[in-house]
């Protein structure tokens, strides 16, 4: 959410930013939102002199009494009572012009950066660099299902009769694989210097709407019925929550946290062999890094976050790519963001497996997450959160940048001791 004196003084900027974005049908909003802020300032200003006012005659009252005055008491008592009832209707107004200035300003979207490329959608994202070379071996790599199965790792049958499609149950190797990935990333992430959590796995709708977008919202999130629940879609939901309505002090900064959870998604793909299997599901999980920081230092830590992944994937053996988000492919709350993209051999191209933002105050506005120093005053923290690993998906990129053409799958050495010092998973079926 933007700070709403950006668009009292620069309406234009705003306007020129939704225009990058391509989502001219939202121009509207500033010009609806300048108008109802006038309203605003001016009924609140009114709420003002008649509160002053009021409290003026009413202590004039007294007097009046005191003195004998009672007519002119009695007139100044009418005086107050019509100011009440004026005061009520603007006070309901006031609180009415609030909540849809608010409704509009949670829609209109965040200023992206001006390092961010300009494009409609995922398609015009910009490659900024390759780590690994991404190889494809002189042997058919087989579909991960295929691989999954030939080591009894999956069951997708069974899933579809307890859970219906875009479940699934690992097990055996593959489970045991699944876990110590998550594992390994964990440890990964602590040495790294970032405090480890397991945080809850709902979140109320005022974190919700703090956290995202309402667009998001409609397409990720699932309804606990009858509760003011969610269920989280990515663990950065419950970590940013973690700190809403909070002055944190400067000194305390950066927080640097790596958080587990599930994630449940509403989205599944429905179209092309790759939206089968276990590469779009409504249930996996996550190992993801949070940072909140002070916005100068904001820069930083989002090539160090992006970094991270790479870095994670690279001990693993899987070659990836990191790609420029452009101003289409932005959600709404998003400065900037970079996606990393893992190699697959079958596909011979890259696929994402991962991504890093870097949110400005847009969530810490939302959430009054705000950082205090005694010589500026205190100001809204910026936070940036990152994918350091989410299986099954990543599962996909590990098998098949690790297989043998017996189909056995080397388990890189970071790995080996979370596997019970296994060197190489070999076919069962």
């Amino acid at each position: 959410m933007l700070d709403i004196k950006l668009i009292r003084t620069n309406p234009e900027l705003v306007k020129e930013n939704i225009k990058k974005k391509f989502q001219d049908q939202k121009l509207v909003l500033v010009d609806e939102v300048i108008e109802m802020d006038k309203k605003f300032r001016e009924t609140k200003g009114r709420c003002d002199d008649l509160r002053s006012q009021r409290n003026a005659i009413s202590k004039a009252i007294g007097g009046m009494m005191a003195k004998g005055q009672k007519e002119e008491a009695e007139k100044a008592k009418t005086q107050v009572a019509e100011m009440a009832k004026e005061l009520t209707e603007l006070e309901a107004l006031e609180e009415e012009l609030t909540a849809k200035i608010r409704e509009r300003m949670l829609v209109i979207p965040n200023i992206i950066d001006d390092s961010v490329p300009l494009g409609k959608d995922d398609s015009e994202n910009v490659e900024v660099e390759r780590f690994g070379e991404p190889v494809v071996p002189d042997f058919e790599v087989p579909y991960h299902i295929d691989i999954m199965e030939s080591l009894a790792g999956v069951d997708l049958d069974s899933a579809r009769k307890t859970s219906g499609n875009g479940f699934y149950y690992l097990c055996g190797d593959v489970a045991r694989l699944h876990s110590s990935i998550l594992s390994y990333a964990r440890d990964f992430m602590i040495n790294k210097g970032f405090t480890y959590y397991i945080p809850p796995f709902m979140i109320r709708s005022n974190v919700v709407t703090g956290v995202m977008s309402f667009t998001e919202m409609e397409n990720m999130m699932y309804k606990i019925e009858g509760e003011d629940l969610y269920l989280i879609g990515t663990s950065e939901h419950s970590m940013i929550g973690k700190f809403i309505d909070t002055i944190l002090d400067e000194e305390s900064l950066p927080q640097t946290l790596t958080s587990y959870s599930p994630c449940f998604r509403k989205e599944v793909g429905a179209h092309g062999i790759e939206e089968r299997g276990v590469y779009r599901i409504h249930q996996f999980e996550k190992q993801e890094m949070i940072v909140v920081c002070k916005p100068e230092d904001s820069p930083y830590w989002f090539e160090q976050l992006y970094k991270n992944t790479v870095e994670f994937f690279r001990t693993l053996d899987i070659p990836v790519r990191t790609l420029e988000c452009c101003s289409g492919d932005l959600a709404d709350l998003k400065v900037k963001s970079i996606d990393v993209e893992a190699w697959s051999p079958r596909q011979k191209k890259y696929f994402e497996v991962g991504s890093c933002s870097n949110l400005g105050d847009a969530q810490a506005r939302r959430l009054g997450i705000r950082v205090k120093n005694k010589e500026k005053g205190n100001y809204f923290a910026h936070t940036l959160n990152n994918t350091v690993v989410a299986p099954p998906r990543m599962l996909i990129a590990f098998l098949e940048n690790n297989i043998n053409e017996d189909g056995s799958i080397n388990i890189p050495k970071p790995l080996q001791p979370y596997m019970g010092g296994t060197e190489v998973l070999k076919q069962k079926k």
